[in-house]
């Protein structure tokens, strides 16, 4: 396995894009800074933006460079028809890259359920911004919602130094605020997934996600810890308040966590993470980050 540095491609092709004939998606395979291949797919949108030229009257026109970075939930990946909804949605805005976290689709390693995962995720913005992307928003669903938070806070501007694998736009979707929650039955039915040997038997040929065997050690950051210290950025928090892994008070500490540079969405009768999101939410959430992409 190699060990180059996050973002170096270890293999790529080019997909056609059949909406656009003169742009291509591509798809490489991306080595994060611990040695993990992490399979990426890159689509540059369906219309090309130009932040000087005037607006044109589309909410994307100010968007100029934003590319948006998508972080799928636990058991998703980048070929799923969910994440693939999401991705759809937002070309409609900028350039869309996708991923597929650790242990998750054709990437190596095994999934930690939130921790290292963060070094997937840098090293899919730090190709973002190989790419030219000047403005970079990361959307997190569920997993992936804890995990863009505590990217953020980590390689964010105000604690550790702006570095190139910093987002510029935070969204997080149905993320958890707490680590070890069970006060749910389906997270209940997922602490047995991921700590259980036959568990992790039935995310491997089940779920097609391989979980790793080792707990935490130690203990990451938490998201609730994590939106405190990646203020400034600009953060959305959206949450449905018929979730049924995690309950309001989950997004609200989060909120209350982020305080003037967060702003939370309270979701009338939404359910959990991507399926939950509907193309009107999208299309709001795209709303949102075009504006404060700058």
């Amino acid at each position: 396995m190699s060990t180059g540095p996050a973002g170096h491609v270890t293999r790529s092709f080019a997909v056609p894009n059949s909406e656009t004939a003169d742009r291509t998606a591509l798809r490489r395979f991306l080595t994060t800074d611990d040695g993990v291949t992490i399979d990426a797919v890159y689509e540059p949108g369906g219309v090309v933006y130009d932040a000087s030229a005037p607006s044109s009257g589309h909410p994307a026109a100010a968007s100029g460079r934003l590319a948006f970075v998508v972080a799928h939930g636990f058991t998703g990946d980048a070929d799923r028809p969910h994440v693939r909804r999401v991705a759809e949605a937002f070309a409609q805005y900028g350039a869309v890259l996708t991923f597929s976290f650790r242990g998750h689709g054709a990437s190596g390693g095994r999934s930690t359920v939130g921790d290292r995962e963060v070094l997937d995720l840098a090293a899919a913005v730090r190709w973002a911004r190989e790419l030219g992307h000047t403005r970079v928003a990361t959307v997190g669903f569920s997993m992936g919602g804890s995990v863009v938070l505590r990217h953020a806070a980590l390689y964010g501007a105000v604690h550790e130094g702006r570095t190139e694998a910093a987002p510029d736009v935070v969204v997080s979707v149905s993320a958890p605020a707490r680590w070890y929650y069970r006060g749910t039955a389906p997270m209940r039915r997922l602490h047995w997934l991921v700590t259980r040997p036959e568990g992790r038997l039935v995310g491997r040929y089940g779920l097609r996600t391989r979980i790793h065997h080792e707990e935490w050690n130690p203990v990451p950051l938490s998201p609730v810890e994590a939106v405190a210290r990646m203020a400034p950025a600009p953060l959305l928090i959206v949450h449905g308040d018929r979730d049924g892994y995690f309950p309001v008070d989950h997004p609200r500490m989060l909120a209350e966590a982020a305080g003037d540079a967060g702003e939370l969405w309270l979701e009338p009768g939404m359910g959990h993470a991507e399926h939950a999101a509907d193309d009107g939410l999208l299309r709001r959430i795209g709303d949102w980050a075009v504006s404060r992409a700058g």
